[in-house]
């Protein structure tokens, strides 16, 4: 909860029934989740966020700002608990089905913002370093990889139906020259 007092924005801690319902909503992304990044956001400023924010909600990454002890009692006894010795600081963190695009959005956005830097990430019961995140984003996303698995399936079928066509296009192409040589 944030109030503003008229001399500047105030953070008000937060009631055990709006943590537990902040744990028991962190519980249910992280059974769909396929990977959580952790990222450091010191010194940014709002925009930033607001910015990183919306490119994450464009890819379907859940990225929010969440206090540390709250998100080490949702992720224990998960897939995600070897991930615990990496939560200090003032940390941001996105989940995703798609591996990929949650390290591919926060790693390019640490790459044109400074403050932003990656510390850690999981995939279920494997915990990855920054650069292990950094070499995920390189992969190419779900999304392209079923486009070029769909392209590798077509490429034959559509082979086959130029060939097939090939065969009355000759015939036809062949009946036009002996129609042209009888007309002259």
């Amino acid at each position: 909860m944030v109030r503003c007092n008229g001399k500047g924005v105030k953070a008000l801690s937060l009631n055990l029934k709006e943590k537990q319902a902040v744990v028991s909503s962190l519980s249910e992304k992280l059974v769909d989740a396929q990977a959580v990044v952790v990222a450091e956001y010191r010194g940014m400023s709002v925009v930033d966020i607001t910015i990183l924010r919306a490119k994450a909600r464009d890819q379907g990454v859940y990225l929010r700002v969440l206090k540390n002890t709250l998100v080490r009692r949702a992720i224990a006894g998960t897939s995600f608990a070897g991930l615990v010795d990496q939560l200090v600081g003032p940390l941001v963190y996105g989940l995703s089905s798609d591996p990929v695009a949650v390290a591919k959005v926060l790693s390019d956005f640490a790459k044109t913002n400074d403050k932003l830097i990656i510390k850690a990430g999981a995939m279920p019961n494997f915990v990855m370093s920054a650069k292990d995140v950094a070499n995920l984003a390189n992969m190419p996303s779900r999304d392209e990889l079923l486009a070029k698995l769909m392209g590798t399936m077509q490429a034959p079928v559509t082979q086959f139906v130029r060939t097939l066509n090939e065969v009355p296009t000759r015939f036809v192409r062949g009946l036009a020259a002996v129609r042209d040589k009888q007309a002259a």
